[in-house]
């Protein structure tokens, strides 16, 4: 829908309500089919005993929340997740990505993982990594944003009963290609 846009925050306040609703969305997405975690039928409960140490550390640090709001919705999110390890402080970790059910269409997902690009090269990160469960088409949606495939782990997600899933480790680097030497 063309000139409709999310309004992004970047870290808001974990506002009992806020929570609630970040609940309220995650289960929706994942009741929905959305690979964030969950494989439907799930419940608020389900979500909240995800969401509560995830919700620590957003508010403890060091993983940090971005919101995508239509209106005074909030209708997308993701979570840049600190690697927690020195030797890999130079990138960050996407998760959680999800955009709610009755908005897909509008490009809010594709919107939302440009302002996570943003973002992270404001923080000075030099790639952005994320994995995603195969058999979804997910790896096209991402793949057009400018990330690659590095890697698969295979059948190592369970979705069900003999239906076993690779998970998909996708890249994108966010330092600027390097011109080739004219002087050559």
């Amino acid at each position: 829908m063309a000139g409709v846009s999310l309004r992004f925050v970047l870290d808001p306040e974990l506002t009992p309500e806020l929570r609630e609703q970040i609940v309220a969305l995650w289960a929706d997405v994942s009741n929905a089919g959305g690979a964030v975690g969950f494989v439907p039928p799930v419940t608020a409960a389900d979500v909240r005993a995800l969401a509560e140490p995830t919700f620590a550390a957003i508010t403890d640090g060091p993983d940090r929340l971005l919101l995508g709001y239509e209106g005074d919705r909030p209708v997308a999110a993701l979570i840049l997740t600190d690697n927690r390890f020195a030797l890999k402080a130079h990138w960050c970790v996407l998760k959680r990505v999800m955009v709610h059910p009755d908005t897909q269409g509008k490009g809010y997902g594709s919107e939302l993982m440009r302002e996570a690009e943003r973002i992270g090269r404001a923080l000075g990160f030099e790639a952005l990594h994320v994995t995603l469960r195969d058999g979804l088409g997910l790896d096209r949606f991402y793949g057009r944003l400018g990330y690659r495939e590095i890697g698969r782990l295979p059948r190592a997600l369970r979705v069900a009963s003999g239906d076993d899933r690779d998970e998909v480790l996708m890249w994108l680097d966010l330092l600027p290609v390097a011109a080739p030497d004219a002087g050559r």
